[in-house]
């Protein structure tokens, strides 16, 4: 017996029907979560957090106003998402620049924290502020914790276990020094066309002198 020969239209006609059975393709939750949180950023920088409202960002994600709801209650929550991801950020790029020089080599280290510090800050200023200046959050305990001070603490720490510097309080030095290097950054950023060379040489200068390091020969110093 021989089978008979399918005509196009028959040929198609299974496709469509599988097509038209199908499973809508849906994100994965975290893919979802990361876009909203895109829009919202991209939206917030543009034109201001009072001035972007929730059916903004799902508008510009291209997804139903409940569906925000299903990975954030509000718009505050989302800024502290926005908040948490900068700082995860930050930390990783921190700890990756303490990692490269040798173990054993605490002053190098702490040169190469220095700088990867100034230069994520100056590469994402207009970030920092909106996630730290322009968003206040109602509770205080939003702000208590600060995952940078904590990781550079105990950097200081390991530091003072293997004899490289005395500190009695390493956690209330790292958060004099992380508040330092702050505020030397924004008051160049004030200042226009910061020189990021010299800001890394004198906040690194800064550091060294206040764990007592001997001073070392221009010659040794790494650039910056």
């Amino acid at each position: 017996m021989v089978a008979r020969a399918r005509t196009p239209a028959a040929l198609a006609a299974p496709l469509v029907t599988a097509k038209a059975r199908g499973r809508p393709r849906t994100k994965a939750a975290d893919v979802r979560r990361e876009e909203l949180m895109d829009a919202a950023q991209g939206l917030f920088l543009a034109k201001g957090i009072a001035a972007t409202s929730v059916d903004d960002i799902v508008a510009a994600a291209g997804v139903a106003k409940g569906t925000f709801y299903l990975y954030f209650s509000s718009k505050e929550m989302l800024l502290l998402a926005l908040r948490e991801r900068f700082v995860t950020s930050f930390c990783t790029l921190a700890g990756q620049a303490l990692s490269r020089p040798r173990a054993d080599h605490w002053r190098a280290r702490l040169r190469a924290w220095t700088r990867a510090c100034v230069h994520a800050y100056l590469d994402q200023v207009a970030l920092h502020d909106l996630v730290f200046h322009d968003f206040q959050p109602h509770h205080r305990q939003a702000t208590c914790h600060n995952p940078v001070v904590e990781e550079f603490a105990e950097f200081l720490n390991a530091g003072v276990r293997a004899g490289a510097w005395t500190l009695d309080q390493p956690r209330l030095t790292a958060l004099m020094f992380c508040h330092a290097l702050h505020g030397a950054v924004d008051d160049a950023v004030a200042g226009g066309a910061p020189d990021r060379r010299r800001l890394v040489q004198g906040i690194g200068d800064f550091f060294e002198r206040a764990l007592a390091l001997p001073p070392e020969s221009s010659a040794a110093r790494r650039p910056v």
